[in-house]
């Protein structure tokens, strides 16, 4: 096992121990991305989790039509996610551990990266292009999905990818 392999187990680990001790249900988690992995917090615990993550922002202000979907994102140094956007969410990421960047955009084009360090907080729009990416060290993340078609709630399909460093 490589260090990056044994670091990333770790972390894993000790963001899981740390979401049970905060009594979140994990109802999925995926370690096997290539740019690092999450936890999905089962979705009745959605006010709970902005308590937690998000200064007890109240779910009524965070909801756009429907239900919400909370995760932890866990992103490895020196990776980027895919360049994307989706139809049916949008989304609020608050940094909890690790400094991360961020790229977005209207169009398809890139914008310049900026840097967020544990507490920033940013909002990204519906159809609006967005990026993630690993600096130095792994970047931990709180994120709520805003589903904007409770008809059609948003899922992993619901990802354009642009550009993406992994060929998805």
């Amino acid at each position: 096992m490589t260090s990056e392999t044994t670091d990333k187990a770790a972390l894993f680990s000790e963001v899981e121990k740390q979401l049970k001790q905060q009594q979140f249900n994990i109802s999925n988690q995926d370690q096997t991305r290539p740019w690092g992995g999450f936890f999905v917090i089962d979705e009745t615990q959605a006010q709970d989790f902005a308590n937690a993550y998000f200064d007890s922002m109240p779910v009524d202000q965070l909801k756009i039509s429907g239900k919400l979907s909370p995760k932890i994102l866990l992103v490895a140094p020196q990776k980027r996610l895919s360049w994307q956007y989706h139809h049916r969410r949008a989304e609020i990421w608050k940094v909890v551990k690790g400094a991360v960047g961020v790229v977005t955009s209207d169009t398809d084009e890139e914008g310049e990266l900026k840097v967020l360090n544990p507490g920033d907080l940013i909002t990204l729009r519906q159809g609006e292009r967005h990026r993630l990416v690993g600096l130095d060290d792994w970047g931990v993340l709180a994120e709520i999905w805003q589903h904007t078609d409770s008809a059609n709630p948003s899922n992993e399909d619901d990802i354009v990818r642009v550009q993406d460093d992994f060929g998805r």
